[in-house]
């Protein structure tokens, strides 16, 4: 049987990781070989804000390490991903340049939501039973070593997505003197990170019961070793919970690396773990909680099988992207209707030209995506209510999105109102934004939105074609749409300029 070999490397907070993997087919694959390294780079960049020389020369030395096992399996396709360890370091580019020099190994930085996103796609390939668990109203908790990410389902959809910066070796290093003074550092963790879990809790749960929860991160599986004679395979149970809790406590991170073979850098973790999962299970009411055997690592084979569409997963990872949209459209109280019928139009006349205007997977999202999100900045204020949406989408994560493709987004939705200067005025501003990509979408963005200026969908339907030069918006309606009729030429003129054809829109009167 044919088949390819496959490396993952993760450079995370506390250690870094290689996993080799065998795919022999497209649903078919199996891990051939591991190696981890503990290292606290998250040590560094949450206490100093920077990598040192030291801690860069150490992840260099084992990514060479790493490089001798991808020459020993002949492995030309990998894929190395670096997290908030290095994405917060102020010196983030003078690390992966030394990664590169040193190494040849090239290291792409993942944002948070992008980081959180990989680790869920691990988790729908690798746990067989995801959707029977996210049937129910279940809260995944990835806990990190600078944030924890929780993410809402509902029905096996994603509802809720926020991040809250109380990873572990963030909050470890934040309380340990205070706790050396007061006595008891479990007390001292506990009042730290309750705040933020009740402030998440009012504001996302109210009366929703979550049935259950599960537990994702670089501890969470140790976290098992705890109590081995309860024999705890992928659920915790609350009293073995509480016994796992109540061992946790009771001994010092020497004795935990000891007694359970647990690295003791690692060790030092399970307090703050152990805290975060207990006051994320008082606060929902949750009686279990599930920790399958799945890692970073897992989440980047995941990813890329999913790329290119090299295997096909029963879950449409999409549809949490947009759903994760929706949620905060319907936060900031967004006219559903209005921006439902929007994102159609858009979507139509974005599948007209995007084969012969070079769009692909992403951009259609990010139209589909600013098009719900267009509008919830009246939610602020209804003065400058572009700006505002764009604020919005500027400061809050969308998991599955770069720092940049949000960027893209805000600037979209921004200039859906706003005139769009030239490249050279607002390069600044743009910070690495693709202005095609912007100007593109906005213009489609522009035209679909002036479709439904009343905000009452009197347009029923709409088909779109391209004909000598024009594009062809052929609109069904049985009302007056003298309104978005007076508008469009306006709109058309800017999505001419962009890509050299005239929009033009005829009316089909219903009978």
């Amino acid at each position: 049987m044919a088949y390819k070999t496959f490396a993952a490397i993760y450079v995370g907070s506390s250690e870094i990781a290689l996993k080799v993997y065998q795919i022999s087919s497209k649903k078919n694959f199996k891990q051939i070989d591991y190696i981890s390294k503990i290292i606290e780079l998250g040590k560094d960049t949450y206490s100093k804000g920077y990598l040192t020389t030291e801690s860069i020369k150490q992840v260099c030395e084992i990514l060479n390490g790493f490089k001798k096992k991808l020459k020993e399996y002949q492995i030309t396709e990998y894929r190395a991903y670096a997290t908030s360890a290095v994405r917060e370091a102020e010196n983030s580019e003078i690390v992966l340049d030394a990664i590169k020099r040193t190494t040849n190994i090239e290291v792409s930085v993942l944002s948070n939501s992008e980081q959180r996103y990989i680790n869920f796609k691990g988790m729908v390939a690798r746990y067989e039973n995801f959707h029977q668990v996210v049937s129910k109203n279940t809260a995944f908790i990835d806990v990190g070593a600078g944030s924890v990410q929780v993410s809402l389902f509902d029905k096996n959809n994603m509802v809720v997505t926020e991040n809250m910066h109380i990873g572990a070796v963030r909050v470890r290093d934040y309380v340990s003197i205070m706790g050396n003074k007061s006595g008891r550092l479990d007390k001292v963790i506990s009042d730290y990170v309750e705040n933020d879990i009740v402030t998440f809790r009012n504001i996302y749960l109210n009366d929703k019961e979550i049935k259950n929860i599960v537990a994702v991160g670089e501890v969470a599986n140790a976290v098992k070793k705890i109590v081995p004679e309860l024999n705890i395979d992928d659920k915790i149970k609350r009293e073995q919970f509480d016994a796992i809790y109540n061992r946790i406590v009771s001994m010092p991170p020497q004795e935990l690396s000891e007694r359970y073979g647990i690295p003791y850098e690692r060790a030092t973790l399970m307090l703050p773990n152990i805290i975060i999962y207990q006051s994320f299970l008082n606060n929902c009411k949750a009686e279990e909680i599930y920790v399958p055997k799945v890692d970073f690592c897992d989440g980047i084979l995941a990813s890329y099988m999913d790329e290119g569409s090299r295997t096909v997963f029963e879950h449409n990872f999409e549809d949490d992207i947009i759903a994760s949209a929706q949620a905060i459209s319907k936060k900031y109280k967004s006219n559903r209707n209005h921006i439902e019928k929007t994102a159609e139009y858009a979507l139509k006349i974005f599948d007209a030209v995007k084969k012969t205007y070079g769009l692909g997977k992403k951009e259609r999202l990010q139209l589909h995506i600013a098009s719900l999100l267009h509008e919830c900045g009246n939610y602020i204020s209804m003065q400058n209510g572009a700006v505002n949406s764009a604020y919005i989408v500027e400061n809050t994560e969308i998991i599955g999105l770069s720092h940049k493709e949000r960027m893209e987004v805000a600037n979209i939705i921004k200039y859906n109102v706003l005139y769009l200067p030239s490249k050279e005025k607002i390069s600044a501003e743009l910070d690495g934004c693709d202005y095609m990509t912007i100007a593109k979408l906005t213009s489609i963005l522009r035209l679909a939105n002036i479709l439904d200026k009343s905000h009452t969908q009197k347009i029923e339907d709409v088909s779109i074609t391209i004909k000598d030069e024009q594009l062809i918006i052929s609109a069904k309606t049985y009302e007056d749409i003298s309104l978005e009729a007076g508008l469009f030429e306006a709109r058309a003129d800017f999505f001419e300029k962009v890509y050299g054809i005239r929009p033009v829109l005829r009316l089909r009167r219903g009978v």
